[in-house]
C-alpha cells in the first residue's frame, strides 16, 4: 500500500471526476430508468429483472433487490475486491489526478496495492509476450497460426504472444521492472524452482485473459512441441485476481456487441474466438479452461439486461463430449432469461476448423439460432429410452417433464409439452401439457415463499421498535417491507423527498418525530436524518448532504436503505410544493388518527368512573386531536 492516507481534497477530487455511470458501464449494460436514473442487472446478486439503479446526478448507486449502495469509490471496492486506498489510486490514474499522501508527500507506485500490482504484472507480461512472438524462436507459434488462418494482424488484435522455452526469461524480465519475488509467485506466472522462481509457461503460444474491465487476469497457454510433456492447454492458477468459474476470453472485445444486439455466443477455445471475431461474430466468447457455469452466466446476463430478444449461442462439438458440455449448460439454461441454443457444425468442426474449410459466411452461417438448447437435450434424454414400449414412453417423460416444466415462459412451456408428447409418441397431449404444468405449480409453490415482513411485536409502540432495530447491526431493509401498504408507501415517500429535495419538505420534516414512521427501517432513517442536523441542512445542495447524512448512519444497513432512498424514483409526475405536502399531510395525518385511536382506547378504560381529572385531561387531548386531523382534511400543508 501507498505509504500514508490519501489527503481529503484528492478522494473528492477523484470521487467528482470520474461519473459513476461510466465506471458502471464497464462491467454492465444500463438503460434509461427514467428520473435521470439509469438501471441494469446487479453485479453483486443473481437477479431476474433489474433492481440495481444508478444515479449519475448525485454520484450513487443502490440495488433494490441485495441492498448494496454507494458512491463510484464502493462500487469497485466491491466489484473488484479492492482496499479503499486501492481504488482511489486506480481511479485516480484513470482521471489522471495525482494523490497526495499525508504522511511524507506523493508516494511512486511501487508501493501500490496488491491487486493492482499483480495487474501491472500480468500487463508487463502481456507485452513481453507480444514481443517474443517475433522471434526466431517463435516460428513455431507463428506457423500454428497460420495453419488455423490467423495472420500477424490477427495475432496483434488478439494480443497473441510466445513464452520462451529457457527457464526464467519472463521472471528476470519481470524482476528487472521492479516486481518481488513474491509478486511473481503470486501473480501465477512464474512458480518456485530448486533454485528460486521460475517461468510457469515455457515455450508455448500465449492468449492473454482479460476481465470485463479490459485488465490481463491471466493466460492461456497452447503446447507447440512434442517434448512438452505439459496438457494441451495450461492456464493460469486460482489467484488473488484470477478465478477461472469467473472469466470469459474475449469479454473485453465482445461486450459492447453483445449489449447492443443482446446476442452472445458461447464457443469453446482461444481460436475458435478469434475465428468467430475474424469472420463478423464480434460476439463470441469462450470459457478458459472449465465448464460453462453460473458465474459466467451472471456475467453475460448482466450484459445481455434479459430483454424479450436476448439469445445466448452454444457451439459445441459433434462429439460425445460435446453433447455432454451442451447438457451440462442446459442444466444452468433457465438462470437465462435470454433463449439458448445450440449450433453443431456439420463434420463436427469447430468454428476455426469451418473457418479455414469454408469461408466467414459458413461461420456467420452456423451460429444463426435454430435449434433451441432445450430441444437439444430432450432429444438427447428421449433418445436414451426404448419408445416402442409403454414403459420406455413412461420412463422417458418422467425424466423429460421436469425439464420442460423449468421454461419461465408459460406459453412457450405449453409449446415444448407438445412437442416433447410428439417426440414420445403420446396420442394425448393434453396428458403431457397437464403433466409439465402441474410440474411447474410444484416447483412455484416451493420456491415463491418469500421472508415475512418486519413487524413490531403486539405491545411494543412503534417508536420504541424503532428504536430498538435501529442500531441493530443488520435488520430490515425496504424491499423485506410491505409497499402494497398504503402507510409503508407515503412514509417512504416522503424520506425519498427529505433525502432528494429537501428544500419541498423544510422545515416541516425536521419538526416529525421518529414515532411517525411506523415501519421500524423508515423510523432509523428518519432518526439518521436528525442525527445529520435535519433535512435543512440540504438546501444549498443535495451532494454534501447525502454524504453527511449517510455518514452519520448508525450501521451498514440504515447506510444502504438512506442510498436506495436517495437513488430510487419519486412518484408523483410532478415533484413540487404540492407533491410534498400530499405526502407531510399524509404521515402526520395518520400519525394523528393512530393517536386518536389511542386515546380513545384510554377513554374507554377508564369509563365513567374513572379519575374525573385525569378523565377530563384525556377528554380534552381528544377534543384536541380531532380538530387537528379536521384541520389537515380541510386545509392540507397550510394546517402543519
Amino acid at each position: 500500500m501507498a505509504g500514508g492516507r490519501i489527503n481529503d481534497d484528492d478522494v473528492k477530487a477523484v470521487r467528482d471526476a470520474v461519473p459513476i455511470d461510466a465506471v458502471v458501464s464497464e462491467y454492465l449494460q444500463l438503460r434509461n430508468a427514467g428520473g435521470g436514473n439509469l438501471k441494469g442487472l446487479c453485479p453483486f446478486h443473481d437477479e431476474k429483472s433489474p433492481s440495481f439503479q444508478v444515479s449519475p446526478s448525485k454520484g450513487l448507486f443502490h440495488c433494490f433487490g441485495c441492498q448494496e449502495g454507494g458512491d463510484t469509490i464502493a462500487f469497485v471496492m466491491k466489484i473488484d475486491h479492492l482496499s479503499f486506498s486501492e481504488t482511489v489510486e486506480r481511479l485516480a490514474a484513470k482521471a489522471g489526478i495525482t494523490l497526495r499522501y499525508e504522511e511524507g508527500g506523493y508516494t511512486p507506485g511501487h508501493q501500490r496495492g496488491e491487486r493492482i500490482r499483480l495487474i501491472e504484472a500480468h500487463q508487463a507480461a502481456a507485452q513481453f509476450y507480444v514481443e517474443q512472438l517475433d522471434s526466431a524462436e517463435a516460428e513455431i507459434g507463428r506457423k500454428f497460426l497460420a495453419e488455423r488462418g490467423f495472420d500477424q494482424a490477427a495475432a496483434q488484435h488478439f494480443s497473441v504472444g510466445y513464452s520462451p522455452a529457457g527457464w526464467d526469461h519472463l521472471t528476470r524480465y519481470l524482476r528487472g521492472k521492479g516486481f518481488s519475488d513474491k509478486e511473481l509467485i503470486l501473480s501465477g506466472l512464474s512458480q518456485d524452482g530448486r533454485r528460486g522462481p521460475i517461468d510457469r509457461f515455457r515455450g508455448r503460444l500465449m492468449w492473454p485473459i482479460r476481465d470485463v474491465g479490459g485488465d490481463v487476469v491471466g493466460f492461456g497457454a497452447r503446447k507447440l512441441r512434442d517434448d512438452d510433456n505439459g496438457p494441451k492447454y495450461l492456464n493460469t492458477p486460482e489467484t488473488p485476481i484470477y478465478k477461472k468459474s469467473q472469466v470469459l476470453y474475449g469479454i473485453d472485445l465482445a461486450k459492447k456487441d453483445i449489449a447492443k444486439s443482446s446476442r452472445a455466443v458461447v464457443v469453446e477455445g482461444y481460436t475458435d474466438v478469434m475465428a468467430c471475431h475474424l469472420a463478423g461474430v464480434t460476439t463470441a466468447i469462450a470459457t478458459c479452461g472449465t465448464a460453462f457455469g453460473g458465474d459466467h452466466i451472471k456475467i453475460l446476463r448482466r450484459l445481455l439486461m434479459d430483454n424479450g430478444s436476448a439469445r445466448v449461442i452454444f457451439t459445441f462439438d459433434g462429439d460425445a463430449a460435446g453433447q455432454k458440455a451442451a447438457l451440462r449448460a442446459f442444466e444452468d439454461d433457465q438462470k437465462f432469461a435470454a433463449e439458448t441454443y445450440i449450433a453443431i457444425a456439420p463434420d463436427g468442426m469447430d468454428p476455426c476448423e469451418l473457418r479455414l474449410a469454408k469461408g466467414d459466411e459458413a461461420v456467420q452461417e452456423l451460429v444463426e439460432p435454430r435449434t433451441p438448447l432445450f430441444e437439444f437435450a430432450l432429444r438427447q434424454i428421449v433418445g436414451r429410452y426404448d419408445l416402442e414400449t409403454p414403459a420406455g414412453r413412461a420412463a422417458a417423460l418422467d425424466e423429460a417433464a421436469p425439464i420442460v416444466a423449468r421454461i419461465k415462459n408459460v406459453s412457450s412451456q405449453h409449446e415444448v409439452a407438445v412437442q416433447l408428447a410428439g417426440m414420445l409418441g403420446i396420442l394425448d397431449t393434453q396428458f403431457v401439457v397437464r403433466r409439465v404444468a402441474q410440474l411447474a405449480r410444484w416447483a412455484r409453490d416451493r420456491g415463491g415463499r418469500g421472508p415475512a415482513p418486519a413487524t413490531p411485536r403486539p405491545g411494543t409502540s412503534p417508536q420504541a421498535h424503532a428504536q430498538a432495530h435501529a442500531h441493530a447491526p443488520s435488520g430490515p431493509a425496504g424491499p423485506a417491507l410491505n409497499l402494497r401498504n398504503p402507510v409503508h408507501q407515503t412514509e417512504r415517500e416522503l424520506l425519498k423527498l427529505a433525502l432528494q429535495y429537501p428544500a419541498l419538505v423544510s422545515p416541516a420534516f425536521d419538526a416529525y418525530g421518529v414515532d411517525e414512521f411506523t415501519a421500524p427501517p423508515y423510523a432509523a432513517v428518519r432518526q439518521t436524518i436528525a442525527d445529520a442536523g435535519g433535512a435543512e441542512q440540504g438546501i444549498e445542495g443535495t451532494t454534501d448532504y447525502l454524504t453527511r447524512v449517510r455518514d452519520a448512519a448508525p450501521n451498514d444497513t440504515v447506510r444502504a436503505l438512506v442510498t436506495e432512498l436517495a437513488v430510487e424514483a419519486i412518484h408523483g409526475r410532478v415533484v413540487d410544493e404540492t407533491y410534498a405536502g400530499m405526502q407531510l399531510v399524509a404521515v402526520r395525518l395518520r400519525a394523528v388518527d393512530r393517536r386518536i385511536r389511542d386515546v380513545q382506547g384510554t377513554l374507554t378504560r377508564l369509563g365513567a368512573h374513572g379519575d374525573p381529572e385525569r378523565l377530563a385531561a384525556v377528554q380534552n387531548e381528544l377534543w384536541v386531536l380531532q380538530q387537528y386531523a379536521q384541520s389537515l382534511r380541510n386545509r392540507g400543508a397550510d394546517a402543519l
